[in-house]
């Protein structure tokens, strides 16, 4: 590892830090920088890492303009067996960035050439001011006022995290006039937001048989939901033969969340067009609304460099552990898929998953669409049940005379799933109803 125009590496924090990261605000694809390390990338000893981490983070927000929340990441990395801190940084939105104290000036502003931050001439800051985006999510006033935020304080909660009286100035709600903003109405209890997810009989949109909206409410518990219901839909193809047991799901499980992660939190909602999510019975096809970022090209998209469209949005959701790392979502869905996925125009981008094709693993005699345990249970042989469908199934195995309620209760499924569950079951003639539907029970007849 070396030193270039994304690389920057620093043997201690010095007077500088804020150079380099406005520089790498500035830079087309952002960057890392490392300190803790000398000009050649060895570690020059050990350092106070969390004090070093707790100086970057503070600096970076509070000398560096414009708001710089949920462009940036602070990590630590084992180099040559010692610790150091890593900077991570996102191509900025609203560039020209620069140091606080020194204004959007030559001075204040830079740019990076090579493995070197340098000064912007004016005419660039002129540039980049001119064509600076004014329309993010924190400055476009919501179109209702009267909101409340319980279920994403719920969220927080079991992040162990806590908002306190001033989150919606922490969690930039608010805007300037101190109205609440479109970031505001996305994730409150209510709203006007909803995502659809499809599904086709066949190929094409001819056989509509399932239509679903996920929304009007908290955009962290309508992705959630998506989720959810997705992971069910992608089931277990399984082989057996006489030497192997062969799994595989219609898609890649990490990559299809990744994709939905990021048709969601990247969509342009300025525009009031939420992701779509359509299933056909031979892919899987997510849409997000706005195209690439105004300055990226196509090379910067699957540079695995991420450029947050909605960075505010990017934040909540890495608070809530929806995203874990900044740009990781696409080094995660291309360790799976090759770029043809991707279909990206003036004003969608749309990743199309075809479904895993039986015909290209080994052959043999015995093929079932089971999920991943099913084929353990002899009696369901060519039965098809996914993930949550097999897990209900050994639960009422496990749990004589089983209700519906405590199903839900201890799988940690709501009302609705298990009601939607327990019916699939019921009509692939694997359990029945004994009983009145008040004492009544559900009991295996396969």
């Amino acid at each position: 590892m070396q030193e270039n125009y994304k690389i920057e590496f620093k043997s201690i924090l010095n007077d500088k830090l804020e150079k380099e990261v406005v520089a790498f605000f500035n830079n087309r694809e952002g960057g890392a920088l490392y300190i803790g390390l000398d000009n050649d990338g060895h570690p020059v000893g050990r350092i106070d890492v969390d004090d070093v981490q707790l100086k970057i983070s503070d600096r970076i927000k509070n000398n560096i303009l414009p708001v710089t929340l949920g462009l940036f990441e602070i990590r630590t990395e084992m180099v040559e067996n010692v610790v150091v801190v890593k900077v991570v940084i996102c191509s900025g939105t609203e560039k020209p960035y620069y140091i606080k104290n020194k204004g959007m000036s030559p001075s204040g502003c830079y740019m990076r050439i090579g493995s070197s931050s340098l000064p912007m001439a004016q005419n660039m800051i002129d540039e980049f001011y001119a064509k600076r985006i004014h329309t993010t999510l924190r400055s476009v006033i919501a179109p209702r006022q009267d909101l409340s935020f319980a279920q994403l304080k719920i969220y927080y909660e079991e992040k162990k995290l806590t908002l306190n009286e001033r989150f919606e100035s922490s969690l930039e709600l608010l805007t300037p006039e101190d109205k609440y903003n479109y970031l505001a109405y996305l994730l409150a209890d209510e709203n006007g937001n909803s995502i659809k997810v499809a599904k086709y009989a066949g190929r094409d949109k001819m056989d509509l048989i399932e239509n679903e909206e996920y929304g009007y409410c908290s955009l962290i518990k309508a992705t959630n939901a998506v989720l959810d219901k997705l992971k069910i839909e992608n089931i277990t193809r399984t082989k057996i033969t006489s030497t192997q047991r062969i799994d595989k799901n219609l898609v890649d499980p990490l990559a299809m969340r990744e994709a939905i992660i990021n048709a969601i939190v990247h969509n342009d909602y300025s525009r009031e067009f939420p992701p779509v999510f359509e299933i056909f019975s031979d892919r899987l096809v997510m849409t997000s609304y706005g195209g690439l970022m105004m300055g990226q090209s196509e090379g910067d998209f699957f540079s695995c460099s991420s450029m947050p469209r909605n960075r505010e949005l990017m934040r909540v959701f890495r608070d809530v552990g929806l995203v874990e790392q900044l740009g990781s979502g696409m080094t995660r869905i291309l360790q799976a898929y090759d770029k043809s996925i991707f279909e990206i125009s003036d004003h969608f981008i749309r990743v199309v998953l075809p479904f895993e094709q039986m015909q290209s693993l080994p052959e043999d005699e015995n093929v079932t669409n089971h999920d991943t345990n099913v084929t353990n249970h002899d009696t369901n042989e060519g039965i098809t049940l996914n993930e949550c469908e097999e897990q209900v199934l050994r639960y009422i195995r496990e749990n004589a005379n089983v209700k519906q309620i405590n199903c839900g209760e201890e799988l940690g499924l709501s009302t609705r799933q298990v009601k939607r569950l327990f019916q699939s079951l019921k009509e692939k003639g694997l359990i029945e109803r004994v009983g009145s539907s008040r004492s009544g029970s559900w009991l295996i007849i396969k």
